[in-house]
């Protein structure tokens, strides 16, 4: 095997780990949002945010809910 093959290989392992470690950390949730939407409002039910919520900061509002003018 050349000295170029092997660096090549190499390299593409590398990026194939990386994409594989990024899948389900980033792309999966992107993709299946309604999911996870879902699961934290069986999460969160019965939770009143503002008891919770440390004094000074925001309460959590839903990230994927339109911005109302």
């Amino acid at each position: 095997m050349s000295n170029n093959t092997r660096i090549v290989l190499i390299f593409g392992g590398f990026v194939t780990a990386i994409a594989a470690a990024f899948y389900p950390i980033f792309f999966y949730p992107l993709v299946h949002k309604d999911e996870y939407r879902d699961a934290q409002k069986m999460n969160r039910a019965g939770i009143n945010q503002a008891d919770v919520q440390p004094v000074g900061v925001k309460v959590w509002s839903d990230p994927f809910k339109p911005v109302e003018k």
